[in-house]
């Protein structure tokens, strides 16, 4: 029976066991100070859904709707006000450091009220991942030290990340496919810098940010072998605000279009470029790729973290519905089938947490911010006084020798295996939590009736928040080819993704 059944053959017949068990492994190996961090972060956000993002969400929905172009300065002020922009930046860089493990379920927190209110705050640390993912210790340091200053001097200093652009939508998040992309972002190399040409789309919180962090091409005829990525202030010359979008749902979020037209970015704004990507250990072609897995690691899971907070929404909008509802006489929330609905609703909700916290302990252990986990260095941290570390790591961060150390230690020494799960377990909570989120939303809008159609019962608010969840940070069918990429092919060696 078991004739020519080998222990490699067992093992090719099933997931790794490090694929599949990393809640575990982070048992032993995580601070026992991050669950408690999870439960102040989320407790801080509870308040502020209660204060600021309930109270609010319909009347900005509304806003939205009736003027496109506006702009809700007013709120990132106060998103601002309460710390969230910079709660999440590490203390090297002057931010409060708090454990990157506790930004998804917050996320999740805001969105279980508003999705869009959830993006505006949320999609700040998109463009954080963005410059974070060149590892140029100097740049990162001075812009995550004016979202700092922003929040002292109560003018928000934001930063949006510039990756979409017309003709290279989810194609510009896959190397493998970035040839078929109609690429048109150029980054010309001049005396002192770049001049940058082109156009970016739907940039979620364009229209407020201070700093872009944009990729571009130095050769658009070989994207995949020449990527680069660079910052600009949204007063540089050559930098234009386009349209905003006219969104369905997330109205509160803009999403905008920029435009460079001879834009000139001076040598100390590029993060990375061809000639550093030249000197790390992997091809330009795979240091790319790597650079845009360090950036969807951490992105896409909270996307994720957004699907379970809409699938949350819906579902307590559908059971606020049945317990002040009679059909036929009767409590709907004493009905068996209603009853039945709920419990499914309430499953769908759990099971896309648990993707999203799955992953957040893969890349807790394998992903691009490992090293802040590492035990010695996550108590040390927290030891420091912030006022030693603000006079200190200014002077370090600027040095070449600490840029070199962080590149070495994240990029060359990151395992092909590690940057594999940690990608897969991101598209699988991406895709599976948003999925959820949705059927949870038309099941609250069928469930209500006439009642979910209706504005302020919030439930098709709900739905129409939850579509945009399936298509950016990479399609869902993208996200599906990724995870087999990833997690499924390596046990079928003879398989080829992405190809026609």
């Amino acid at each position: 029976m078991f004739e020519g059944m080998t222990s490699s053959t067992l093992l090719e017949k099933h997931p790794r066991l490090e694929d599949v068990m990393c809640s575990l492994d982070s048992v032993g190996k995580m601070p026992r100070g991050v669950s408690a961090e999870i439960r102040q972060a989320v407790a801080l956000a509870r308040r502020f859904n209660e204060t600021v993002a309930r109270p609010y969400a319909l009347e900005l929905d509304r806003e939205m709707h009736e003027d496109p172009a506006f702009i809700p300065w007013d709120l990132v002020k106060e998103i601002n006000r309460w710390g969230f922009y910079t709660a999440w930046i590490p203390k090297i860089f002057g931010g409060k450091g708090w454990n990157l493990g506790s930004l998804i379920p917050v996320v999740e927190e805001f969105c279980s009220e508003c999705a869009g209110i959830g993006n505006l705050m949320g999609v700040e640390y998109f463009g954080m991942s963005v410059l974070f993912a060149g590892w140029n210790t100097r740049i990162t340091d001075k812009i995550c030290r004016d979202v700092v200053e922003g929040e002292r001097s109560g003018e928000p200093c934001l930063i949006a990340g510039l990756v979409t652009e017309p003709g290279a939508g989810t194609d510009a998040e896959e190397t493998e496919l970035l040839h078929k992309a109609q690429v048109r972002c150029l980054a010309r190399k001049v005396d002192g810098g770049y001049v940058v040409n082109g156009t970016k789309v739907f940039i979620s919180n364009g229209h407020v940010s201070t700093w872009h962090i944009s990729t571009a091409f130095e050769d658009l005829s070989r994207p995949a072998e020449s990527m680069m990525c660079f910052a600009v202030r949204r007063d540089a010359k050559g930098f234009n605000f386009g349209r905003m979008e006219k969104k369905m749902g997330q109205k509160g979020c803009p999403a905008s279009e920029i435009i460079f037209e001879d834009c000139f970015v001076p040598d100390e704004d590029v993060i990375i470029n061809g000639e550093q990507i030249r000197k790390l250990r992997h091809s330009p072609k795979e240091t790319a790729q790597q650079v845009i897995d360090f950036v969807v690691t951490l992105t896409r899971p909270g996307v994720g973290a957004m699907g379970a907070g809409v699938a949350r929404g819906a579902f307590q909008e559908a059971l606020a519905f049945a317990r002040e509802t009679e059909v036929g006489g009767k409590p709907l929330i004493n009905q068996e089938w209603a009853q039945c609905l709920l419990a499914e609703m309430y499953a769908n909700a759990a099971l896309a947490r648990l993707t999203y916290m799955e992953c957040n302990h893969v890349t807790g252990l394998y992903g691009m911010a490992w090293m802040l986990n590492w035990k010695p260095l996550y108590y040390y941290m927290k030891a420091m006084p912030p006022s030693v570390l603000d006079r200190v790591m200014p002077f370090a961060n600027r040095l070449q020798a600490t840029q070199q150390a962080f590149r070495k230690l994240i990029m060359d020494w990151q395992k092909d295996e590690d940057a594999r799960r940690a990608s897969g377990w991101a598209s699988l909570s991406k895709f599976a939590a948003t999925d959820l989120g949705i059927k949870n939303c038309h099941l609250a809008v069928e469930f209500m009736g006439e009642a979910g159609i209706r504005h302020d019962h919030r439930a098709e608010k709900f739905l129409r928040d939850s579509k945009l969840l399936q298509i950016y940070e990479g399609t869902n069918q993208l996200n599906r080819l990724n995870l087999f990429k990833c997690l499924v092919a390596p046990a079928a060696p003879e398989a080829q993704v992405f190809e026609e």
